[in-house]
């Protein structure tokens, strides 16, 4: 039997991983943690039996300790509750699936008390990279990526241990403005912005991948994640979404790994490294499909990958305000508050006026967060309304 915790359940990487549990049978979840939806989040207490459970406003706690009184599940909330039930006793290995960078504190708690992550928070890495591979070594614990991408490039990387890196192929679907100049994304609307041609993800996951800054995301992840430059990480649009990615050796080799676009693939294999088990699911039929065809991403119209670019090499807080900053426009976005092609803009915005910190702290780090949202918020007149 092997013990889990997974902080962010009720989203759309947390219900999937519960979709794995499910049809293996071999796990138990020892923890679970949500933001506010107690009503999936009770469903999942009552099928799973969790030993503790965090949601992150007390309001919303309180309501939730009634609904399951006639159970025996220790609730908690906010950030003090998060680290709880990531640091739940019995498990082995953390799903950290919360949105945005309220995942840094729970997962070094979590690796300091020896768990193994499977990391679906990307933010973590981008923002606290050089805190977190350095802990995850002192500390003897594993980083098992969950994204499509990474986990892509990890199964490509099997077998090839010592072998020299030459490039990281990472692959996007370019989502569901491929091809369209600027001029043209002025009035997107979020109805728009949220059709994926691919993928079923969560909104503010999806809005990233249609602006590239979900790319730019996960650009700077693998750097850390597989201790590569940035300049070794090269984007290539795939439309199809078959190619997950893939990595070149300095022989020229090139390994790459396929399938459908289905994120409980390597939510499993993060789970049970190194074993592959079955997975129910459609297969690729490749005579049906055709064709599979690249692209070079468009920087021009999409400057939110360059961004990620600059903001990667440069370090420091550097990647902090890019992403912060695009957490404040995605919101303010989805809350129709401001325009799409704000979106970026507010990126821009941010990371011109920064002066960056080298090496900062946690605290170092929430504080730029912080200012860039004071930033943002009162500036804001010059975006839409």
């Amino acid at each position: 039997m092997k013990y889990i915790s997974i902080l962010g359940s009720t989203g759309s990487i947390g219900t999937q991983t519960l979709e794995v549990v499910r049809a293996n049978g071999d796990i138990q979840v020892t923890a679970l943690a949500a933001g506010a939806r107690i009503d999936v989040l009770e469903q999942q207490i009552r099928e799973f039996h969790p030993r503790i459970v965090c949601v992150w406003k007390e309001e919303s706690a309180r309501e939730l300790k009634t609904r399951i009184a006639d159970l025996s599940v220790r609730v908690v909330c906010g950030m003090e509750g998060l680290i709880e039930a990531a640091t739940e006793e019995k498990a082995e290995i953390v799903v950290t699936a919360v949105v945005g960078m309220v995942g840094i504190r729970p997962t070094m708690a979590a690796m300091k008390a020896g768990k193994d992550i499977a990391l679906a928070n990307k933010e973590t890495l981008v923002t606290a990279g050089h805190l977190i591979m350095p802990l995850a070594k002192k500390c003897g614990v594993r980083i098992f990526p969950v994204d499509s991408e990474h986990s892509a490039i990890f199964q490509c990387l099997q077998g090839n241990q010592g072998n020299r890196i030459s490039r990281i192929l990472l692959t996007a679907s370019g989502g569901p403005f491929r091809g369209r100049k600027r001029e043209e994304l002025k009035n997107i609307q979020v109805e728009d912005a949220l059709k994926h041609p691919n993928w079923s993800m969560g909104r503010k996951i999806t809005i990233d991948s249609s602006t590239m800054v979900n790319k730019g995301l996960e650009v700077m992840e693998a750097g850390w994640l597989f201790d590569v430059d940035l300049d070794q990480v090269e984007v290539v649009i795939q439309p199809q979404s078959v190619i997950h990615s893939m990595v070149e050796y300095e022989d020229g080799g090139i390994m790459a790994q396929l399938g459908t676009p289905d994120m409980k693939l390597p939510i499993q294999y993060a789970l049970y490294y190194p074993e592959r088990r079955f997975l129910a699911g459609d297969r690729l039929d490749f005579a049906s499909m055709g064709k599979i065809t690249f692209e070079a991403p468009d920087m021009i119209n999409f400057p939110g990958l360059a961004l990620a670019y600059q903001a990667g090499k440069a370090g420091g807080t550097m990647p902090t305000v890019y992403n912060a900053a695009n957490e404040w426009a995605v919101s303010r976005f989805l809350n129709r508050k401001i325009g799409y092609l704000d979106i970026v803009d507010s990126i821009a915005a941010a990371m011109e006026q920064h002066h960056r910190k080298e090496n900062p702290g946690v605290e170092e780090i929430l504080d730029a967060e912080q200012e860039v949202y004071e930033f943002l918020e009162h500036c804001r007149g010059t975006f839409s309304d």
